[in-house]
């Protein structure tokens, strides 16, 4: 009998199972199959019942029922266990077949494992994939990158399965080569950081600078999620904070306050020092969680280290909350400038030919950063592909000076009443950074050259044209070597 499968998917986790099941639901025949094949009977006989899902307990069986070229998909854990179950699936293939790896893999894995699976004629493909749970079930946002000549093979799959924006718009498109498209979901993720410590900076704010319940702050985040913050997060912070257990008591409250991650953030972090540009705010982000988790510290320093009382004796409340969402979408405009800062670096860095706007279209929807704000990125890079930033477009220009009181007058207030903002006060100092002509660059250039003979440029000489001064008169006129980080 001929294969009947258009894919398989190892990994039954929450993810693969709802990917499998929406493949599923768009006429594609999927073969599942699960290294504790335990697994894949209970899927069989409980989620997947009465679909046309085929079970296989062996890659040899799952093999067996693909359509060449074989498209075979791992939703395992990202590092180790990726490479550990390729080794279990390559000596099945043949040149041409198509292993990709939906995982949130590291990206510079995916450029190893495009050029490890190219040399035996398999074509990689590294897919980010976000959405969550539900995502994944009704329509994630995916990120391909890798093996060009896979694209037109898988495209009709991922599109198909795809969140769809205005004009049935699929949020999914070719990235580009090697690690490209893990590399996009990484700062998909570093983003997420920076917009999920942004709101929460704006709900410290709100409960304890003005004192607002949690009705109160349901409201305001309603309202918000109407206007240019529209969006995912902003929507389900408003459910959290409104959400009650059976004691009638509100959950958000009762949580600790110790935040995890998993590690996407830090890359994004690191990604950016190598290549030498500013994230600024994802770096807050991550470590405004590192000191959450410092939970037991924290309360023993609360009891002795003093500050400011965080109640604000503010005359209009309603002015001043207006003031928090102008502060919110300033920075946030921030964030993603930094994000796109990041893009253009890499995409010359690597070759990788990054297309600005379509990566903003794929983040439209599906995706847990997903927002109306990111059809406002597209435009700026269809008015300008070749965009440097984009507090350098007409309209981010133009929101950011609107936003700008408000953004400026929060910051101070929460700085001065001891309430923690690091991603809004790094936001609004990156902008006053960016837009200042001059930097006090110069001292530090000098006290280089004093203490280590680094050299410097002059203002009143040629860029490249390096200079060394003997500061003491006892250090000599031999400078280092002239190199950048």
């Amino acid at each position: 009998m001929d294969p009947k499968g258009d894919i398989a998917v190892i990994g039954l986790a929450v993810m693969g199972q709802n990917l499998i099941l929406n493949m599923n639901d768009h006429g594609f025949t999927v073969v599942a199959h699960n290294r504790t094949t335990d697994k894949v009977d209970a899927f069989l006989a409980n989620e997947a019942k009465g679909t046309n899902v085929i079970g296989a307990k062996s890659i040899q069986e799952m093999i067996a029922n693909l359509k060449r070229p074989r498209r075979v998909m791992t939703m395992v854990k990202a590092g180790a266990a990726v490479d550990e179950t390729f080794k279990h699936i390559i000596g099945f293939l043949e040149p041409g077949d198509i292993l990709i790896d939906g995982g949130n893999s590291l990206y510079t894995d995916s450029n190893r494992r495009v050029a490890e699976l190219g040399a035996k004629g398999i074509l990689y493909v590294g897919a980010g994939v976000s959405g969550g749970e539900e995502g994944a079930r009704n329509g994630p946002s995916i990120m391909p990158g890798g093996a060009p000549e896979a694209w037109p093979f898988i495209k009709p799959i991922f599109q198909g399965i795809a969140a769809k924006v205005e004009g049935d718009v699929p949020c999914c498109d070719w990235v580009g080569k090697g690690g490209s498209g893990h590399f996009v979901k990484m700062v998909h993720n570093g983003i997420e950081y920076g917009d999920m410590q942004l709101i929460c900076e704006a709900y410290a704010i709100l409960k304890q600078g003005l004192g607002l319940t949690n009705p109160e702050m349901v409201e305001i985040f309603d309202e918000w999620n109407k206007t240019e913050l529209n969006s995912y997060l902003i929507e389900i912070t408003r459910d959290i904070l409104g959400y009650k257990e059976a004691d009638g008591g509100f959950l958000v409250d009762k949580i600790l306050d110790a935040a995890g991650q998993k590690g996407t953030g830090k890359w994004t972090v690191e990604v950016a020092m190598d290549l030498g540009i500013p994230i600024t705010l994802i770096s807050e982000a991550v470590f405004a969680r590192t000191v959450s988790s410092m939970k037991s510290e924290r309360v023993a320093a609360s009891k002795v280290l003093s500050g400011p009382s965080p109640k604000m004796n503010v005359t209009d409340k309603k002015a001043f909350v207006e003031a928090v969402k102008y502060a919110l979408y300033a920075s946030k405009i921030i964030s993603y400038t930094q994000g796109y800062m990041l893009f253009r670096a890499a995409s010359k860095e690597f070759k990788w030919d990054l297309n600005f706007g379509g990566i903003a279209l794929m983040w439209r929807g599906g995706c847990i950063i997903r927002s109306g704000f990111l059809g406002k990125i597209k435009d700026a890079f269809d008015r300008d592909a070749n965009l440097t930033s984009l507090l350098m477009d007409p309209f981010f220009k133009g929101e950011i000076e609107r936003a700008q009181a408000g953004w400026r007058q929060v910051v101070a207030a929460a700085v001065t009443h001891g309430i923690p903002v690091p991603a809004f006060s790094t936001a609004l100092s990156f902008y006053d950074s960016y837009r200042a002509e001059t930097l006090p660059a110069n001292l530090l250039q000098a006290q280089r050259d004093y203490f280590g003979a680094h050299t410097y440029e002059r203002t009143d000489g040629e860029r490249g044209d390096f200079h060394h001064t003997n500061w003491t008169g006892r250090g000599g006129n031999v400078s280092s070597t002239v190199y950048k980080v």
